[in-house]
């Protein structure tokens, strides 16, 4: 009875022991090969792709980019979100503030419902072209992204790269300045610019 206990709990520990290094450390390697070729790879970042956490080894490269596209896009939807209510207001509205904290929760509570309901609609559709092998988020020219303007099959090659950089760059400078707007409220004077 004992040696089965023994047993058993030796094999329970064994399931909380850590990885091989040497499987690790190959991914890490493969995937390290891929980053340095990867769009939006340049001379700011210093010919590295910017991955201080080492995140490359732990998921796929496609859907890494396909997160930082993503949330690269939600990001200039939000600056333009942020800096709207301190252009204008609507003068008899609901929200009559031009803090974004304060309009976000002067807001009817009956329209977040219905913006929350948009957006699982929108991840739900997204997610199921993911399923189908289609996306909407990945990175234009390589996949089947939505041309909303209709002029992407007018650019030849070149034009289509600058233009798939300057989504990817602007979408990041729009990550970093949506950091700043937030340690802003939450750190007052953390921001010069802003206080």
């Amino acid at each position: 009875m004992k040696i089965a206990v023994l047993l058993s709990a030796v094999a329970g520990a064994s399931a909380f022991a850590p990885a091989s290094q040497s499987t690790r450390v190959s991914s890490s390697a493969l995937n390290a090969a891929d980053l340095s070729s990867m769009r939006g790879v340049g001379p700011e970042t210093g010919g590295k792709v910017f991955d201080p956490l080492d995140l490359a080894q732990y998921a796929p490269l496609d859907f890494l980019r396909k997160a930082e596209l993503s949330n690269g896009r939600s990001a200039m939807l939000a600056t333009v979100g942020w800096s709207f209510p301190t252009l204008w207001t609507f003068p008899d509205g609901p929200v009559d503030t031009t803090d974004p904290i304060e309009a976000f929760f002067k807001a009817d509570p009956q329209w977040w419902a219905q913006f929350i309901i948009f957006c699982a609609t929108i991840e739900g559709i997204k997610y199921r072209a993911e399923m189908d092998g289609k996306s909407y988020t990945g990175e234009i020219g390589k996949e089947a992204a939505i041309d909303w303007t209709g002029n992407w099959a007018k650019l030849d090659d070149a034009q289509k790269e600058d233009m798939a950089i300057k989504e990817l760059k602007n979408g990041r400078l729009a990550m970093i300045g949506m950091a700043g707007y937030f340690a802003s409220v939450l750190v007052p004077g953390s921001v010069p610019a802003l206080s």
